[in-house]
C-alpha cells in the first residue's frame, strides 16, 4: 500500500518536476483573486453609492438634470445587478473570453477581469446593505458640522459602513477564491487546471485531484482564521 502511493506521488508530482504545474497553476489562483476583489470592490462601491443615494435622496429631490442622470445610472446599476447575479460566472467567463476579447491571449488579465465584475455584483449589495444600515441620524450629523452629501458619504458613512460589511467582505473573497476553480475554461493554467494536466500526462486521477482539492481546503482554512481574527478585533473595538 505504502509503496503504491509513493509510486503515484513519484510519477503524478516528481517525475518530469510536474509539482510545478500546481505551483504556477496556485500562483495564478491567487492573482487572479486578489486583483479580482480589488476591482469588485472598487465596482462595489460606486454602485452601492448610485443606489444608496437614490434610495435615500431620489424621492425629495427636485426634477432636474440632476435627478435624471442619477436615476438613469440608478437603472443601470440595477440592470447589472440583475444581469451578473442571474447568470453563472463561467458562462460570464467565457463569453468575455471568447466574445468580447477574442483576439487576446492574456487569459490570467481575462479572468480578473471576468471575476472582478462578477465579485463587484455581490459586493455592491453588501456595501449597500452597510450603508442603508447606518442611521439616520448620521447624515443630520454631518449636515449639521457643515458636510455636503458627498463629504457625508466619503467622511462619516462610508468608513463605519465599511466597518460593518468587512467581515462579509472578507467572506466574498473566500468564495471567490473557490470560484476561481473555472479559470481553466478559458485555457488559464489555475490550481484546478494544473491537477487536470497533471491527470491527463499521469492517467491518474486521485493523486492530483486530491491535491488540489487539499491546497483549496488549506486555503479556506486560513483565510477562514484571518476573517475570524478580523471580525474578533472589530468587536473588541466596540468596547
Amino acid at each position: 500500500m505504502f509503496e503504491s502511493l509513493k509510486s503515484q506521488f513519484i510519477l503524478n508530482f516528481v517525475d518530469d518536476e510536474r509539482w510545478r504545474y500546481l505551483v504556477n497553476g496556485l500562483a495564478n489562483t491567487l492573482k487572479i483573486t486578489f486583483a479580482s476583489v480589488v476591482l469588485g470592490i472598487i465596482i462595489g462601491v460606486i454602485i452601492a453609492i448610485v443606489r444608496s443615494t437614490w434610495d435615500k435622496t431620489g424621492a425629495d429631490m427636485r426634477p432636474g438634470v440632476g435627478k435624471f442622470f442619477l436615476r438613469l445610472a440608478n437603472g443601470f446599476c440595477k440592470l447589472y445587478l440583475t444581469v451578473i447575479r442571474g447568470t453563472p460566472v463561467v458562462v460570464q467567463l467565457m463569453i468575455i473570453y471568447y466574445i468580447i476579447f477574442a483576439a487576446s491571449n492574456n487569459g490570467v488579465g481575462i479572468a480578473m477581469l471576468a471575476f472582478g465584475i462578477n465579485s463587484g455584483a455581490y459586493v455592491a449589495e453588501i456595501i449597500r446593505g452597510g450603508i442603508m444600515s447606518i442611521d439616520a441620524g448620521q447624515f443630520e450629523a454631518g449636515r449639521s458640522l457643515g458636510l455636503n452629501y458627498t463629504q457625508t458619504m466619503r467622511h462619516i458613512i462610508i468608513p463605519q459602513a465599511f466597518k460593518n460589511v468587512l467581515p462579509a467582505l472578507a467572506n466574498e473573497f473566500i468564495v471567490l477564491l473557490k470560484e476561481t476553480s473555472v479559470a481553466g475554461y478559458v485555457s488559464v493554467l489555475d490550481l484546478t487546471k494544473g491537477g487536470d494536466i497533471i491527470r491527463g500526462r499521469t492517467y491518474s486521477a486521485f493523486m492530483p485531484l486530491i491535491a488540489v482539492a487539499l491546497i483549496y481546503l488549506v486555503l479556506v482554512i486560513f483565510f477562514t482564521w484571518l476573517v475570524g481574527r478580523l471580525e474578533r478585533r472589530l468587536r473588541s473595538s466596540d468596547h
